[in-house]
């Protein structure tokens, strides 16, 4: 999907074109090229636009009118880091994140930071309770409590989205729909980032987090096209195709715009930068592996096109009996969240 980034980090260039960057791609272990999947994870990323634009693949096939546009602004506001949508960084995510790395971090100061929010122990309490959370019927009514019942490697994630929450939130009926498929994908693919981490042995809380960066970048493009259009074509409407354009081509670059303007801890760069274009021959991280089987997942959930389990199987690089783990906690997460089901 994306080609991008080589402006805001310098590296050595490969040998040979450099091939443009995707969110959903297969590392090692992939299957051999006469069994080559990246088409389909293509396939798989198109599906998630039309799902999440509440559009259908033929539109967004269309030649935008009005592209050539919007699209180069964009481009040069996000080289020059002037993207007028970029969410602000939370004013206690430095003192969340230096209690959250801090072995000797106990309940009760943790505690303190986050009652010291009020607003955030407000989404806090809410995140916890949601499906994605839940740990059992009993409803979690204080932040001492949070922290008990799913301990404190548990509230970092929740921590996280309750942090995130509000800036994937809808401003307006416009973009309502956009703003709820978005979070449904990212926490979805958050979560699944997070359970192969565990599995793994690797830090939880930082391929949570950003796991979630995506999402919050489609709402950021979104919302600066919407900007964009106001300012240029204030009596048009925006072209779903020109977001779709916008998101292909800059996703993971907004991604890393907020990480450098929020100073989030380099490991948590690392992630995002590896996730991004990782080196031919290399394993995955828990972050790829997150985004495919997430993705794959909200889209089955939602009864659109998707992956076939096999397909997804080989693609993504866990073993079956992890993969018989993680798949059905993510299917039943999103099952016990939709209203449907109940």
């Amino acid at each position: 999907m994306l080609s991008w980034i080589s402006t805001l980090f310098s590296r050595p260039p490969p040998p040979g074109p450099e091939l443009p960057s995707r969110l959903l791609h297969p590392g090692r272990g992939a299957p051999p090229p006469e069994t080559d999947l990246e088409p389909a994870l293509h396939k798989l990323e198109e599906h998630l636009f039309s799902w999440i634009l509440d559009t259908n693949p033929a539109q967004l096939e269309k030649p935008a009118l009005h592209g050539n546009l919007i699209l180069p602004e964009l481009e040069t506001r996000i080289m020059e880091g002037k993207l007028e949508e970029l969410p602000r960084q939370p004013m206690t995510l430095p003192m969340l994140l230096r209690g959250l790395s801090d072995e000797n971090t106990d309940r009760s100061k943790l505690s303190k930071i986050i009652l010291g929010d009020p607003a955030l122990t407000d989404q806090l309490l809410q995140v916890v309770n949601s499906p994605f959370f839940r740990t059992g019927e009993q409803t979690i009514e204080s932040v001492d409590q949070a922290i008990f019942i799913i301990g404190i490697d548990g509230i970092r994630s929740v921590i996280s989205a309750s942090l995130l929450r509000p800036m994937l939130a809808a401003r307006n009926s416009s973009e309502a729909l956009f703003a709820q498929r978005v979070w449904r994908w990212g926490l979805t693919c958050a979560r699944s980032a997070e359970m192969i981490a565990r599995l793994h042995g690797q830090d939880t809380n930082a391929f949570f987090m950003v796991g979630l960066f995506p999402a919050l970048s489609y709402m950021t493009l979104r919302r600066e096209v919407q900007r964009l259009y106001l300012v240029r074509l204030p009596s048009t409407e925006v072209e779903p195709q020109v977001i779709c354009e916008a998101l292909k081509r800059y996703d993971w670059k907004a991604a890393q715009l907020l990480a450098n303007d929020w100073a989030l801890p380099p490991r948590f760069v690392a992630q995002l930068l590896t996730a991004e274009r990782p080196t031919p021959g290399e394993q995955h991280t828990p972050l790829n592996d997150g985004i495919i089987l997430g993705t794959r997942e909200v889209l089955r959930h939602a009864h659109q096109r998707n992956l076939p389990e096999e397909e997804l199987r080989q693609v993504i690089q866990l073993t079956d009996q992890e993969f018989d783990r993680v798949r059905p906690a993510i299917a039943a997460m999103l099952k016990e969240g939709d209203p449907r089901s109940h």
